[in-house]
Parts: structure tokens; sequence; C-alpha cells
């Protein structure tokens, strides 16, 4: 049987049955040969220095070191779940521990790399090693032939192995006919998925795996990794220029690893952090800088030149944007205290100058600033004019107001002490009921000339009012007198609202005891109660007030809703309140409901209903269908009537 290169396309579900008149792999050195090589041999990069062991795994350490236990331990399970971002080492995990299960002297956690099984797995051409594309095989028929084949026996290793890479692009059908043969598989078969999504994925199936999820691999790690490649390759490579490829890898070493080949074919032997920012089109980290300082002065035309002057450099907008957004992170990570080492977009020597410009710009106006730049990255994707829409961001955080000093203002204030507040707040209230009524006699022309109440003099009743007022005091500040001191009397109604002076001066005087009946009384206290209680008030059956000042209000058994609504006390105080103001004393307030019975509405005696028997005899006994019958000779088979004249069946 001849086995094509992986750089070609064929099917993977023709090697499934792994057939066992299959010829062993040679021991030449062409039989081995990458096959990913080109016909000048060159391999790439991220395959030429891509893992053959646990050892060498970068930033997984804790998934190699839970496989290898478990092949050490014999605890080696039937599937298992890779799950991670792009480019952190899931399907080269997947191909060393299908090493490790097949290797010619047993099961062993370090393998030995010059067998032909092991050479040949790294080659992607073992035959007992099956690698499928998810994306590509997702339907209910390969998994159908997958079925069919599993039960033949590996050709000459331990395991036939199944490596799927992006499983979750599987059909849901697929998943379903994979299932009995994922739980119960035989002896000789493993399971390896790999996937970036596994939300996708159905629950029973993530039940029947053991699930090892890969982390973003750190930033020291694949500088460690990259300088290694730079050594074997011959280059000499700047610290700062690896350390901008690993962050805009963002955790991904397949993606640093591209990302290095391809500097190094546009660099030579000598790479440099000038030659990355020329090469990806990015900006360095104290032009960010810059311009972040020129946003913190409030100066939106430095900051507009320092965008201009990066855009021809050829630094494009949309990718700046996402470097701001970076450096802000960053920058608010300092500014809430953080170590240098927490710095993931910009490098650590400049974590005194972020200190710096956090502590002036604040934390609040920090956190504004992300959020403009998130929503600016938002629309900019659905956008043309990236630039244009960066430039109208930066002029926005240039205006900003200073929310820090706001943020820490309102702290403040919470922690005065509860007497300074109301001190502050009361300073001007009147004194005694007849300085008010001074006062509202002062300002009454002025708010409203045509009230003639505003001419009375005030009674002693008048007090009742003075609460109301002054809650519209507490709101202004003193009033400085000529003397020097806090004129909290003669002045204090200039502060008042107009409002609050109308309903002052135009105030009824207090109705004389007796002078009106309850129901009169009542209605009066309706119209001075505000509108949800009023609305609430109206519903009451019976009212009677008596001399001593109780108040029963009897609603009716149907308005039990409104009854609970009078009977809260925001409601139940208005109530007082009104009646207060129109009599000039407290009064009791009783809710209750009424024993009144209430009429029942006694149901309507239905006309009885003709049945389907009745209504066929009288259709056939009526004079015109009779005569049709006649003259077609036909017969009545089907009646069809309005819906409410149906009849019973």
């Amino acid at each position: 049987m001849k086995v094509a290169s992986t750089g070609q396309s064929f099917n993977f579900f023709s090697l499934l049955s792994g057939p066992l008149d299959a010829p062993r792999m040679s021991d030449s050195s062409e039989q081995h040969q990458p096959s990913a090589a080109s016909q000048d041999g060159y391999v790439v990069v991220a395959r030429r220095y891509r893992p053959k062991s646990f050892d060498e795994l970068v930033g997984q350490d804790h998934v190699g070191r839970a496989l290898v236990n478990a092949i050490e331990t014999g605890r080696v399970g039937h599937a298992y779940l890779f799950t991670g971002a792009r480019g952190v080492g899931k399907t080269s995990t997947a191909r060393i521990f299908a090493k490790a299960l097949n290797d010619p002297g047993g099961p062993t956690g370090n393998p030995d790399q010059e067998t032909d099984v092991a050479q040949a797995i790294d080659a992607g051409e073992d035959v007992d090693v099956i690698e499928i594309d998810g994306a590509s095989n997702r339907g209910i028929d390969e998994i159908r032939s997958l079925r069919a084949n599993v039960g033949v026996r590996p050709s000459r290793s331990r395991y036939k192995i199944y490596i799927i890479d992006e499983v979750h692009m599987l059909t849901q059908a697929a998943f379903n006919a994979l299932l009995k043969t994922l739980e119960e598989p035989p002896e000789h078969v493993k399971f390896i998925f790999c996937t970036t999504d596994p939300e996708k994925i159905p629950i029973t199936v993530l039940s029947r795996c053991q699930r090892f999820d890969f982390a973003p691999v750190e930033v020291s790690k694949i500088v460690a990794r990259l300088k290694e490649i730079c050594a074997a390759e011959g280059t000499e490579a700047d610290d700062t220029a690896l350390e901008l490829i690993a962050r805009r890898a963002a955790g991904s070493m397949r993606d640093s690893q591209s990302l290095l080949e391809q500097l190094l074919s546009f660099s030579g032997d000598q790479l440099t952090a000038e030659t990355v920012h020329q090469m990806l089109g990015t900006a360095d980290d104290e032009r960010l800088h810059a311009l972040a300082t020129a946003m913190a002065a409030r100066d939106a035309a430095s900051a507009l030149s320092q965008l201009d002057a990066a855009v021809d450099e050829g630094v494009d907008a949309g990718r700046l944007a996402e470097q701001l957004l970076g450096y802000f992170r960053d920058l608010m990570a300092v500014t809430v205290g953080c170590e240098s080492s927490m710095l993931r977009h910009t490098s650590a020597g400049l974590y005194d100058e972020l200190s710096e410009l956090g502590k002036r710009w604040g934390l609040q106006t920090v956190l504004a600033v992300v959020g403009l730049i998130d929503d600016t990255l938002v629309r900019i994707r659905h956008s043309v004019y990236a630039r244009v829409l960066l430039e109208s961001t930066l002029i926005q955080i240039c205006h900003l107001p200073d929310l820090q000093s706001i943020a820490d203002l309102a702290e403040a204030a919470k922690t005065l002490p509860e007497g300074a507040r109301l001190s502050t707040t009361r300073s001007v209230a009147p004194e005694t009921p007849g300085s008010l009524g001074a006062e509202s006699k002062k300002k009454a022309p002025a708010v409203s000339p045509d009230s003639a109440a505003a001419n009375s003099a005030p009674t002693p009743s008048t007090a009742a009012n003075v609460p109301r007022i002054d809650d519209a005091h507490a709101a202004s500040p003193p009033v400085s007198g000529n003397d020097g001191e806090s004129s909290s009397r003669s002045e204090a109604p200039a502060s008042v609202p107009a409002a609050a002076a109308s309903a002052a001066a135009t105030a009824s005087p207090p109705v004389p005891a007796g002078s009106l009946s309850g129901k009169e009384l009542w209605a009066r206290a309706l119209q001075d109660m505000d509108p949800m209680t009023s609305t609430l008030a109206t519903s009451v059956e019976d009212v009677s007030i008596d001399e001593s000042g109780q108040v029963v209000m009897t609603f009716p058994a149907k308005a039990g809703l409104a009854m609970g609504r009078c009977d809260k006390p925001v409601h139940r105080q208005e109530i007082v309140e009104s009646l207060r103001r129109l009599t000039g004393r407290d009064h009791q307030v009783i809710i209750k409901a009424s024993t009144k019975a209430v009429a029942e509405d006694k149901p309507v005696a239905k006309a009885p209903q003709k049945s389907r028997v009745q209504w066929m005899r009288e259709v056939e006994a009526n004079s015109l269908v009779q005569s049709c019958k006649e003259v077609f000779s036909a017969e009545v088979t089907k009646i069809d009537l309005p819906r409410n004249d149906a009849p019973r069946r």
C-alpha cells in the first residue's frame, strides 16, 4: 500500500482499516524525511522545531506531567480531549502521546525518537496513528466508516490511535454516531480529540473524555524558545525584538515561530526591534507613551500630530488602536499597584513612566479611556475610515473631565460627620413661624401678584407648613448679609424656588374644627394629596371623621388592592399630612374593609343547544332544501354552521 505525503490531498479514511498486509516502514532516511519539505528540502520553522517529547513542550508542563503519570501508573484512558487556543501544542502533544503509547519497548513517558514508529508518527505517515481533519471530514458517512474499521487490529503497533483535529466541526449526527464507540471502544483503540472551541461539543461527548485545557504560553517562555531557534539558525536577535514577537503572538507558540520565520527572511542575520516594527506595521512603546502623554496634557493637536507621524511611518490606524488598548491595559494595572511582571503589552522599562502617568491621570479616567478605545475598535472593524474614528477618539480623550477628582470629592463627602452635613444643608432654616410668615409676605408679590392670601397675616397654624418649606430651603446655601453674618431670616426666601414660594404664599388657612362636614373635609383633603395617593383614596366607600380627630376609611370588598396600598406608610402619612394642613391638628387614620356582602352575579341561563340530529331534521324539512333534493336527486350529507351556533355532538 502506498501512503501519500501529508502535503498532498487524500482521504484519511482510506487508512482507517489498517490492512494486515501493509508493508512495514523501512529504515531508509528517505522514508523518514518530513513530508512537508518542498523539492529543495526546506521545512518551515514551525514544523522543523516542533516538540517531539514531553520535555520539549513549552508552557504545558501540567499536561505533560499528567500524561506521563498516567502511562507510568497504567491509568491510560480510552478518550482524551485537548482544548486551548491555536498554536499552543495540542496536536503536537497528541503525537507525542501516541509515540509514548506505541513505543516498541512498551508504553513509556520517554519514547525512543529513533524508532521507525516514532519517526513515522512525526512525519504523519504511521498507519496505526490516523490523523483526521474534523473540518473536512465532518459528516456521518465518515464516522460510519470509522466505526466499521475500529474493530480491525493495528498493523504493527500496540494501539490504533485516532487523532481528530478541530473535532467541534463534526455534525450533530456524526457525534451521535460516535457516542457508543467512544464510550466502549475495543481495547486496542484510543481517541484523542483536539479543538479550539469545546463549547460546541455535545455534553454527551465531553462526559466520555478526559479533558486537558492548554493554557496560552507565557511571553517569557516564548522568548526563551525563540532564542533557541535563533541560535540554531545562526541569527542574532535583540531581546526587545523577540519580546515584541512574543507579545504579538498572544500566547501562541506557532504564531511566534511563523512571525520569526517571516522576520528572518526580511532582516537576514540581524533582528532588531526597529525591524520588527517596520515589518509588522506597529508603533514602538516610546511613541505610544508620547501619544498617551499628549492626551493626558489635554493637547489634542499634539496627539493628532503623533498619530499622523505614526501613519506616515507605515503604522496602520486599526493596529495602533489595538496597541493603545494594550498600553492602557498596562497603565491600568500599574495604576492599581501591580508590579512590572504584570505588564503584558509594554516593556518593563516603562514601569516608572507608567506609574507617574497613572497618578497624574487617575484610575477613573484611565478606565474611561479603556472603554472609549474598546468601543472605537468595534466601530473600526465595521468601517473603512479607521483613522478618522481613531482621531475622534483621541480628541474625546483629550477633553475628558477629571473623573478621578470627581470620584475623590464624592468619597470625601461620604466621610463627613453627620452633624456637619446637617449644618451645611439646614443653615438657612427659619427660626419661628412668624419669621417665615414675614418672609412669605415680602416675596409673595414678586412670585404671585394676584394672590390675596399673600397679604393676609399669618396665623399660628401656619407652623404646620414649616417643614415643607424647610425642605425647599435645604438645597440653598447661606446668604451673607451686610454685617457679614449668615442671614437666614430676611434673605432666605431669595433662594427658595419659585414653586415653593408660590405654594407658601397661596397656602390656605386652616379650616376651623366643625365648620365642614366629614365628606366636605375629605373632598378638600383629596385635592391636597399627591396624585398617586389621591387616586387610591378615591376608592373608599365611606369616610367618617369624628371630633377626636379619628378618621375611619372604609373600602369596599372589591377594592382590596387600593386598600392595601393606602395602608402603606408612605400613603398613610400623605393622608395624615393633608388633613393636618387643612385642620391644623393630627388625625388617627384607620383603614378597614366593608362588611357588606358582595352580590354575586347570577349566571345567565343559556338556551339549550340543538343537537346535530335536530339541525339535520330542520334542514331537511325546509321547502327549498326539499326542492333541491327533488330536482338534483341529492341528499343532505353535511351542515356547516357558525362557530357560536355549532351543535352538540
